[in-house]
């Protein structure tokens, strides 16, 4: 292949390089064993994944070009192959290439075995949709690589990144334990609430700052084309399905939380039971949908779920007219603490947690009627700064990754 042919693709490469910031890493930089020959990092649009490949470059090779970073949904792969690309950068020097989007190449992972297995000291780290069914793909890719999840910012990472506090992560058992004194030492040097609040109309996505005004204009656009173009290259399915897809988005962001009637919503969508629970199960993949169930769920057997609930809550007020108090409350307890843990629909309660601890969700004058004199039993209140006993601050909940 003649360099200059590649010589575009190095000069795209070097300049995001120069443009990204290593003020701030995520959650996920640290926990991910670098190490390792291949590495798959999963996630929804916006969430960070490319800044965080390209501050690891920048942050360990004294010789960015012992590196290679490149998106598989540039143009220039219309006209070449990755194979091509790959043996080029290998016999100059690269040993550790980066390939962001690969869901939007063709066959993408048997490509990446044969790059893995060809290639012996070459290292490989890939990012893609969060809609990847990576252990069901055609090609077994689990013997040989390490795939990490990547969510949206946590209320603690939010913290973080507008430079207010740096805090740790509190494991779900400290929190139980711990709250009121963690929550006293927190409060005592700032003012939580407006901060929270800010947090769960404009803080999921870290391209909030960079937007602005725009934010909610642009997440609109992220839904968008998360439906329009990463769910047609995962799933490869027809334009008439995509358009389902955007309907009944819609139309749960206009009822969440919903407890679904699966008949009713596939006669609204015109199709099938059997599509109509594909669809929801894929937008949740999508990460734009969060599914409760009674137990823990299982891609390979479809069931209705108890409760319907969009991602988190800035699609909330992205996607809704009016953002209804106790969906947000909910939504927002959700999404934080089922980045880190397992939740379902317990017979009392809201959420049972990991299989332990029983939470009810509400504001301040929530009550511990529906869920006394059960053992681990706790509230998460809206709108207070400290807890007592087992009435825990809301807010907390986002300080668990």
């Amino acid at each position: 292949m003649d360099s200059n042919v590649v010589e575009v693709l190095y000069n795209i490469y070097h300049r995001k390089l120069s443009k990204v910031s290593v003020e701030y890493k995520r959650y996920l930089y640290e926990n991910i064993n670098w190490t390792s020959r291949l590495i798959g990092i999963k996630g929804s649009r916006g969430v960070g994944k490319t800044t965080l490949l390209l501050q690891y470059i920048k942050c360990t090779f004294a010789d960015v070009d012992n590196a290679f970073y490149i998106s598989l949904d540039d143009l220039w792969f219309k006209t070449h192959s990755l194979m091509e690309l790959v043996e080029y950068v290998y016999t100059h020097g690269v040993t550790h290439l980066f390939l962001d989007e690969v869901h939007r190449y063709p066959d993408w992972s048997q490509i990446l075995k044969n790059i893995y297995d060809s290639y012996s000291d070459l290292y490989l780290v890939y990012t893609g949709s969060s809609m990847l069914e990576i252990d069901n793909s055609k090609v077994d890719l689990s013997r040989r690589q390490t795939v990490y999840v990547m969510s949206g910012l946590s209320f603690r990472e939010y913290l973080a990144f507008e430079g207010v506090i740096f805090l740790a992560p509190l494991s779900l058992d400290d929190l139980v334990s711990r709250h009121v004194a963690t929550a006293m030492e927190i409060t005592s040097s700032i003012k939580i609430l407006p901060l929270f609040e800010k947090y769960l109309k404009n803080g999921y996505y870290p391209f909030y700052k960079e937007a602005g005004e725009d934010y909610l204009l642009r997440l609109q656009e992220v839904a968008s084309l998360v439906i329009d173009a990463d769910l047609p290259a995962v799933e490869e399915i027809e334009y008439s399905t995509v358009q389902k897809a955007k309907k009944m988005l819609m139309i749960l962001a206009e009822r969440v939380p919903f407890t679904p009637n699966i008949s009713q919503l596939c006669k609204e969508l015109e199709t099938t039971r059997d599509v109509g629970l594909k669809l929801l199960y894929a937008l949740e993949r999508a990460a734009l949908l969060k599914l409760l169930n009674s137990e823990i769920k299982s891609y390979k057997s479809l069931s209705k779920p108890e409760k319907v609930y969009l991602n988190n809550t800035n699609l909330m007020y992205a996607l809704t007219a009016k953002v209804d108090k106790g969906n947000l409350r909910e939504t927002f307890f959700f999404n934080q603490v089922n980045a880190a843990y397992s939740a379902i629909m317990p017979q009392k309660g809201d959420f049972l947690v990991d299989g332990k601890y029983l939470f009810e969700v509400g504001g301040k004058g929530k009550t511990f009627e529906q869920i006394k004199d059960i053992a681990d039993s706790f509230l998460a209140v809206d709108d207070v700064e400290c807890g007592h006993k087992n009435r825990i601050p809301l807010w907390m909940f986002g300080l668990l990754y």
